[in-house]
């Protein structure tokens, strides 16, 4: 998954009014970004596990298991990025995002 090198890794205040005018509900906005964020979060996980289970070998017991370099590099580069909300936020403001409003088909 590419995330944008402008996705702030701390926390952004935002004004409501620029969030909701998109979808014009703030309620709605909250919602496509929460799912946008779960749906980052499980890209990312399996991201992750796909790229650590190289260094798992199957014969691997808890006294056995010693730290590979490369894995902690892994490690600290997936925990560096930003959280999935700002990343999902960030692509909302941006327009990034496509999402159906369920209310327009009634």
């Amino acid at each position: 998954m590419e995330i944008k090198k402008t996705t702030p890794t701390n926390t952004v205040t935002r004004k409501l009014a620029d969030l909701d005018k998109e979808t014009g509900n703030i309620y709605k906005t909250v919602n496509i970004i929460a799912r946008r964020a779960n749906q980052i979060a499980v890209e990312l996980k399996t991201e992750l596990n796909r790229k650590l289970a190289d260094f798992s070998s199957p014969s691997d017991t808890m006294e056995e298991t010693f730290e590979n370099r490369e894995q902690i590099e892994i490690s600290r580069y997936y925990e560096r990025l930003p959280k999935p909300t700002l990343i999902a936020t960030e692509e909302f403001v941006e327009g990034d995002l496509f999402y159906k409003d369920d209310a327009e088909k009634k």
